[in-house]
C-alpha cells in the first residue's frame, strides 16, 4: 500500500474538511462562557475607546499654551479650580492660569488639553507650581484614540483568549455568536477491548482510545460522541459506522485500519458509498491511517491506527489541524512546529517521517527538547505520559546528533 508524505496527507484532509456554516451553525452564549470559543461573526462596538478624554497619569490638567515656559528656576503657578477623582465629571472649565487636580483615568475638563504629572509640579495653598514644560498633549488618551465606534473590533473566525473576553466586556458585548462545537462520534473496534469499569480477563485490554480521543476532542474545542466498543464483527461495524455518520461532523474510530484479516474498516467504508482518498501515511508511529467522504453525508471519516500512541500522534498530527478548520477558525490550522536544540540523539529507520515523544521546555536561549526514556514503541503508551512534544526525525535521516536544532510539535503546557 503507498504511503502519502505526512505534509500531503495534512493538505488534502485541510482540503477536505468543509468548515461550520456561520449562520446556520452558531449560537449565541453568555460572555463569562465564551472562553475557546470560535467568533462566528464580526464584533464591533457602539462605544469609542476611550470613551472620553482621560488622564493616564496623576498630575494636573492645564492648557499647554500657559506652561510652555515653565521651569524649577522660574515655576508657572496656575490657580486649581477642582479635583476630578476617576468616575467623576468635571464641573468646571479651564481657563487661561488655571488648573484642575486629575487621577489616572479621571476625565479631562473642558479647556485643558494637557496632563503634567504630579512629580513636576508643586501644590500649595489652592495653586500649583509647573516645574517643568509638558510636551503638548502629555498623558493625554484621547477619545476614540484605541478605537472608533463602528469599527470592526473582533474578526470572525478567532478563537477567543482571555484578552479577547475582557475586550468585550468592555464592549457591553453580554451574549456572544459563536460556532456550535463540533460533534466528533468516537468508535472503538476491537474484540479484545473492554471499558474500564470491566475487570480484565486474558487477552484483554482496556480501551484508552476511547478516553484519550474524548479528552483531545474536548481540548480542541470539540464536542465529543463517545459510541463505544465495536467488536471485529463486520454488521455490527457497519451499523455503528452507518450511525456515527448520521451523529456528527467528524467520525474518529480507532483501530481496524491496518489490513490484517480482522481489519474491516476500509471494506465497510466502501461498501456505504465511500472514497477513501488516503489509506496509509509515510509517518512512524501511524502508518496506518484511512480518510473517508461519503456522497450522502457532509460528516468525514478518519480512522486512526489501534495502537494507543499511534492515535494519539495521528491525532496531534492529523486530526487537530482538521478540528480547527472545521470548527470555524480563519486559519492557523496547521500545526506550528517550533526549533528546539535537542539534548540526546535521535534515531529513526528514515523510510518514514518518526516522531519521538519527550518534554520541551522553554528557556532564556529558546527551546530545549529531552527525549522521553524507555521504549519508543506504538503500543507504550507509558512513557507518553507527562510528555509534551513530539521531535521530527525526517525521512532519509536516521539520525539528529545532540545538541543540534530538531522541529518539533508542542502539545501543550510548553
Amino acid at each position: 500500500m503507498a504511503m502519502m508524505p505526512a505534509t500531503e496527507a495534512e493538505a488534502l484532509i485541510l482540503q477536505l474538511v468543509q468548515p461550520l456554516d456561520p449562520l446556520q451553525d452558531r449560537e449565541q452564549v453568555p460572555l463569562p462562557q465564551a472562553l475557546g470559543r470560535v467568533l462566528a461573526a464580526e464584533i464591533s462596538s457602539h462605544l469609542d475607546f476611550p470613551h472620553w478624554d482621560n488622564s493616564a497619569m496623576d498630575g494636573y490638567a492645564v492648557r499647554c499654551q500657559d506652561v510652555q515656559g515653565a521651569t524649577t528656576e522660574a515655576p508657572v503657578v496656575l490657580t486649581l479650580i477642582e479635583e476630578i477623582p476617576a468616575g467623576q465629571v468635571p464641573q468646571q472649565t479651564v481657563h487661561p492660569g488655571q488648573a484642575a487636580r486629575l487621577f489616572t483615568g479621571s476625565m479631562l475638563p473642558a479647556g485643558a488639553d494637557t496632563v503634567v504629572m504630579q512629580e513636576h509640579t508643586q501644590a500649595q495653598s489652592g495653586r500649583v507650581h509647573i516645574l517643568q514644560a509638558p510636551q503638548p498633549q502629555a498623558f493625554v488618551r484621547q477619545r476614540g484614540s484605541y478605537y472608533r465606534a463602528g469599527d470592526p473590533l473582533l474578526p470572525a473566525g478567532g478563537v477567543l483568549g482571555g484578552a479577547d473576553i475582557a475586550v468585550l466586556a468592555a464592549a457591553q458585548c453580554a451574549q456572544v455568536p459563536v460556532y456550535r462545537r463540533p460533534r466528533v462520534a468516537l468508535l472503538s473496534t476491537g474484540s479484545e477491548l473492554v471499558s474500564l469499569e470491566t475487570p480484565l480477563g486474558p487477552g484483554q485490554i482496556v480501551d484508552s482510545n476511547q478516553y484519550a480521543l474524548a479528552a483531545l476532542v474536548s481540548q480542541a474545542g470539540g464536542e465529543p460522541l463517545c459510541l463505544g466498543i465495536v467488536p471485529d464483527d463486520p454488521p455490527q461495524l457497519r451499523a455503528a459506522i452507518a450511525s456515527a455518520l448520521t451523529q456528527a461532523d467528524l467520525v474518529l474510530s480507532s483501530g481496524g485500519v491496518s489490513g490484517g484479516d480482522y481489519d474491516h474498516v476500509d471494506t465497510i467504508l466502501k461498501d456505504l458509498g465511500g472514497t477513501l482518498p488516503i489509506r496509509a501515511v509515510a509517518v512512524k508511529p501511524g502508518k496506518p491511517l484511512t480518510v473517508a467522504t461519503l456522497a450522502h453525508t457532509p460528516s468525514l471519516y478518519i480512522g486512526l491506527p489501534g495502537n494507543p500512541v499511534s492515535a494519539l500522534v495521528c491525532f496531534w498530527r492529523f486530526v487537530a489541524p482538521a478540528l480547527r478548520k472545521l470548527s470555524g477558525q480563519a486559519r492557523g490550522w496547521s500545526p506550528a512546529f517550533v526549533p528546539a536544540t535537542n539534548e540526546q540523539p535521535l534515531r529513526a529507520g528514515g523510510q518514514r517521517e518518526t516522531y519521538l515523544w519527550g518534554q520541551l521546555r522553554a528557556g532564556q536561549d529558546g527551546y530545549s527538547f529531552r527525549l522521553a526514556a524507555g521504549s519508543h514503541s506504538s503500543g507504550n503508551l507509558i512513557n507518553l505520559a507527562q510528555t509534551n512534544g513530539l521531535a521530527v526525525v525526517p525521512i532519509g535521516q536516521r539520525q539528529i546528533a545532540a545538541a543540534a536544532i530538531v522541529r518539533v510539535l508542542p502539545l501543550g503546557g510548553a
